[in-house]
């Protein structure tokens, strides 16, 4: 490749890179079609009938035992992760203060309250992820919590709210409708409870509900099994600092190499008689760099330094300019990277910019290559382990543990190049005609996410007229602002429904929160019974978020995972189907929008 030269900006050569990113384009190009599978998400098992176990809660000590309950109420909220607690508080804030949280586990916390693995660990810096930190006067013990703080923080939130005295822990909602008659939503849950809520709110969010891999014969394993979100410490011994001490004479196997995996395999290696890690695309580690919080630079922080630093992170990863980065992590390498190789006097036209930043994040991954080599001994454990994608084809993961693990003699990396797990029997996995004996088998595999978001709630919404939701979004979501769909009046949704897409899930929840507050107010304040989109501002916003963007188009080339709905195009994948500006743009058009007071494109029923 020599050096392209224009009119206004030098593309390096291949001397100046160090490598040809014709060669890289063509290595992942072949690595992604080799992963390519026809079924997409059928791939996995649902975890209903006889796999049913792996979706039930194993960390509830005591079963709650109440009465049913029929209350009217001004505010159902489904789920108590941070999106629930969050809609609650600000709920609160706006003086909605008649309000239920239904929650199926035994407590809050959501995704904290399931993932109890060893080693459990937030990707986002704790002082943007923990959400209220101001309001609940609390600063995060390291830069990067572990699952122990951030379950104890959603509690303090809960506590400091008085959210517990409003809350149905252990309770599954089983059908919700709307009654047009009394302009309300009638919820039925498990418990035999009727709640009349004037609003709904969905919040319970994508990642809560276990999925399995349908390798032929699963079901067949005789050995222990269970999956990650629902780790069984009765088993392995330890916690979820580790120390599985009841595993030095196991053969354990665990299928999966995400972000789980990521941080729970030390531990397994550290305590198992012997590990097989079973891998068909690796993931890309970034170093860690975790470390306590500096207590001077925490009593130096001023009032609104909170919103500060979520805004100042999703800007940076938006890739707006800013003067400094307030986390300064591994997440906003790639694009300072960028802004360096881009730091010239020269303009740059929109296609050298698609140049560089391709070049840039073949520089970043090539360091993460560089990582693997420099750690691990064996060389075809090494490559292996190499992630041949760009940067953001899969959830970037941050850790220093995993991949020393290799390092010991009783850790194996098992790769299948691509094509996952053959089959299971009875006493084991098999892989490309190997046979690997073992005594527990570990699913890392996940949570459901390109699949019915009314599967994924685990309950149906029936609106005006008697329409499911699912028939109304069987060809995709249908919403105004990723909130309303017409025909499900005073219903809300909440999390990655058509809305600003950012890396911290607890800045955009909050700022999600904040919007269905409002509306809820404004119903109330107008005196209305109802509050849906119109027919014209849903089917606007659906072709504002479906429309080509660099994301898709960026996604098209990547290896098949969830972000990209298993390499299948659509708009149905983790990335897509968002407002394609981004978060920041998203949230200050959503304020704007407030501010001018209209409200334009919902309808308001007296």
């Amino acid at each position: 490749m020599e050096t392209v030269k224009n009119k206004t900006f030098n593309i390096p050569s291949v001397e100046e890179l160090g490598f040809d990113p014709v060669v890289l384009r063509k290595k992942y190009a072949e690595e992604r079609e080799k992963r390519l599978r026809k079924d997409g998400n059928a791939q996995y098992q649902e975890v209903t009938g006889d796999f049913d176990q792996y979706n039930l809660d194993p960390y509830v000590c005591e079963k709650i035992v109440r009465e049913p309950v029929t209350e009217i109420i001004d505010a159902a909220i489904i789920g108590g992760g941070f999106g629930g607690l969050l809609a609650a508080v600000r709920l609160l804030e706006a003086g909605i203060k008649n309000i239920r949280i239904i929650e199926k586990a035994g407590d809050f916390g959501g995704t904290w309250y399931w993932n109890r693995y060893p080693g459990a660990q937030c990707d986002i810096e704790s002082y943007i992820y923990l959400p209220l930190l101001e309001e609940v006067n609390y600063i995060p013990k390291e830069k990067y919590s572990f699952r122990d703080e951030i379950f104890e923080h959603a509690q303090r939130i809960g506590r400091h709210y008085d959210l517990y005295k409003r809350a149905f822990f252990q309770t599954q909602v089983r059908g919700s409708n709307w009654d047009e008659k009394n302009g309300r939503w009638r919820i039925e849950t498990d418990r035999g409870d009727v709640l009349n809520a004037k609003f709904l709110i969905m919040s319970s969010g994508p990642l809560n509900r276990p999925k399995l891999p349908a390798i032929p014969g699963i079901e067949q394993f005789k050995g222990h099994t269970f999956h990650t979100s629902r780790w069984d410490y009765d088993y392995t011994g330890g916690d979820s600092i580790g120390g599985l001490s009841r595993l030095s004479e196991k053969r354990v196997g665990i299928i999966g190499t995400g972000a789980t995996a990521i941080q729970c395999v030390s531990h397994l290696g550290a305590a198992a008689k012997e590990l097989y890690v079973f891998q068909r695309t690796p993931s890309a580690i970034d170093e860690r760099l975790n470390k306590p919080t500096d207590k001077e630079w925490a009593a130096s922080l001023n009032p609104g330094w909170h919103a500060e630093r979520n805004t100042n992170f999703a800007s940076i990863l938006s890739g707006i300019p800013q003067e400094v980065d307030l986390v300064n992590d591994r997440w906003t390498d790639l694009f300072k990277s960028l802004s360096e190789l881009m730091s010239s006097d020269q303009a740059i036209s929109m296609e050298d910019m698609a140049v560089m930043a391709e070049i840039a994040d073949y520089q970043k991954m090539n360091k993460l290559r560089a990582r693997v080599e420099e750690t691990v001994g064996d060389k075809e454990t090494v490559e292996a382990l190499k992630p041949w994608y760009r940067q953001w084809c899969k959830r970037p993961v941050f850790n220093d543990e995993f991949l020393p693990t290799f390092n010991r003699n009783n850790a194996h990396l098992v790769d299948t190049n691509g094509k996952g797990v053959e089959r299971v029997t009875e006493n084991s996995v098999f892989v490309d005609g190997v046979e690997y004996e073992l005594d527990c088998l570990i699913f890392a595999t996940g949570f459901e996410v390109g699949t019915a978001y009314t599967q994924q709630a685990e309950f149906e919404l029936i609106g005006k007229n008697g329409i499911k939701l699912t028939d109304y979004w069987k060809d995709g979501m249908r919403t105004y602002h990723g909130f309303h769909a017409r025909g499900f009046p005073n219903c809300f949704h909440m999390g990655l429904t058509q809305t600003g897409l950012a890396p911290c899930f607890t800045y955009m929840l909050d700022h999600q929160a904040q919007n269905v507050a409002y509306i809820a107010e404004e119903v109330l304040k107008r005196k209305a019974r109802s509050v849906e989109t119109s027919v014209e501002s849903e089917a606007d916003w659906i072709e504002t978020v479906n429309q080509p963007t660099f994301m898709s188009e960026y996604q098209s080339h990547c290896t098949p995972g969830y972000y990209n709905n298993e390499g299948k195009k659509g708009g149905k994948g983790f990335l897509e189907g968002h407002y394609p500006e981004g978060p920041v743009q998203f949230y200050a058009m959503l304020k704007k929008w407030r501010e001018e007071g209209d409200l334009k494109g919902l309808e308001f029923h007296l």
